[in-house]
C-alpha cells in the first residue's frame, strides 16, 4: 500500500498516510481539523547490501574465492 504524504494548510502539520491508490485524498488535519494537501515527494530507492546481493541484479559468471580454504584456492 502507498505512503502518501500531506502538509496542513493552516498549521502546517506534516504527516503521511498509508492508504490505498483508490482511497480518496484526506482533506482534514488529525491536529487542527483544517484543510491539507498533498506533498509531492521523488520517493525512496531500496537499497539491499551484503554479500547476498548483486549490485546489478546479476551475479559474475566465475565465484570468486574467499582465500581462506583449500576448496577456493
Amino acid at each position: 500500500m502507498p505512503t502518501y504524504d500531506y502538509e496542513c494548510e493552516d498549521c502546517g502539520y506534516k504527516f503521511e498516510a498509508f492508504q490505498k491508490m483508490s482511497d480518496p485524498a484526506l482533506t482534514e488535519c488529525p491536529k487542527c481539523g483544517k484543510g491539507v494537501h498533498k506533498v509531492l515527494s521523488a520517493g525512496i530507492g531500496i537499497s539491499f547490501k551484503g554479500s547476498g546481493f548483486y549490485v546489478n541484479d546479476s551475479g559474475s559468471s566465475s565465484p570468486k574465492s574467499c582465500d581462506n580454504c583449500s576448496k577456493c584456492s
